[in-house]
């Protein structure tokens, strides 16, 4: 459970079934400038992730990469490991083998640019804090506990709240809200970390559709500001078509790429058993 008196984190490659196994995977490309070892683009690399909970394993030799201006989904059933996945990510429990890595540099020692979600049963919501607090919380590693807010802390609180329609609640309650309204609140607190790789727990749970047009909204432009953006989620619906990758897994990674390589019935038995379809959930 997620209290707010408590400081928040504000902070192998794809399969064989992959497009890109791990021992022949592309390079990433350098700038042409021979002064320059700068790579074009920044990557998110997880390799041969293991990870789980009092011994017992959760996730398997889970291995993909990430790329800016990409919006990734990772699909899974109840207990896939989805959750554990992004934990064990950023450090939040330990993996017993794997490296995570952020521009070819461990993501442990970069945290201060990741922004993480949880899921929203995972928080205390009757904790007596507003919204603009909530969101505040957000610049804590910039502002430490005990100063108070810059003024450019104070803009970019008002300019996410701007952002996901939620200026008018500023002073509410964060638990007199719906749970659309404090899954936007939650979101704006991410954006203004100013991170450059965002994970995000489910986010469309228990939300009105208003909520999560303005999540997609956001969604498209953190794209266009080349972020690197993990969303987990259960929804089978078209929704889908806002992913430029999948990511499939059941403790293990069964398939990774668009939808149509990866959404197959081969996938997908592997994934939830010989009597799921996606008929029955679209």
């Amino acid at each position: 459970m997620i209290t707010f008196a408590k400081s928040p984190l504000s902070g192998k490659y794809p399969t064989s079934q992959s497009r890109y196994p791990y021992s022949n995977r592309p390079p990433v490309p350098y700038a042409n400038d021979s002064h320059s070892h700068t790579p074009i683009e920044p990557m998110l690399d997880v390799r041969h992730l293991t990870a789980g909970y009092r011994g017992n394993c959760a996730i398997r030799d889970i291995s993909f990469s990430l790329i800016p201006g990409q919006l990734t989904c990772l699909l899974g059933p109840n207990g896939a490991g989805k959750s554990t996945l992004i934990k064990a990510m950023l450090g939040l429990i330990s993996a017993s083998e794997g490296q995570i890595l952020l521009d070819n540099k461990p993501l442990k020692q970069q945290l201060a640019r990741v922004a993480y979600v949880p899921q929203r049963n995972n928080i205390d919501w009757d904790y007596p804090i507003t919204v603009s607090k909530v969101v505040m919380m957000g610049r804590i590693r910039q502002t430490g506990w005990f100063r108070s807010p810059s003024r450019y802390s104070r803009e970019l609180v008002k300019n996410a709240l701007k952002r996901v329609e939620m200026s008018d609640y500023q002073d509410c309650p964060i638990g007199e809200l719906s749970g659309g309204q404090q899954q936007r609140v939650f979101l704006a607190r991410a954006l203004v970390q100013q991170a450059d790789v965002f994970c995000f727990d489910e986010p469309f749970n228990g939300i009105d559709q208003k909520t999560e047009g303005i999540i997609f909204e956001v969604f498209k432009e953190l794209k266009t500001e080349k972020k690197i953006l993990l969303v987990i989620s259960h929804d089978f619906s078209d929704n889908l078509a806002n992913y430029e990758q999948l990511l499939l897994i059941n403790q293990a990674l069964i398939a990774a790429g668009k939808q149509d390589e990866v959404l197959t019935d081969c996938n997908l038995e592997k994934a939830y058993g010989k009597r799921f379809s996606l008929v029955t959930v679209l």
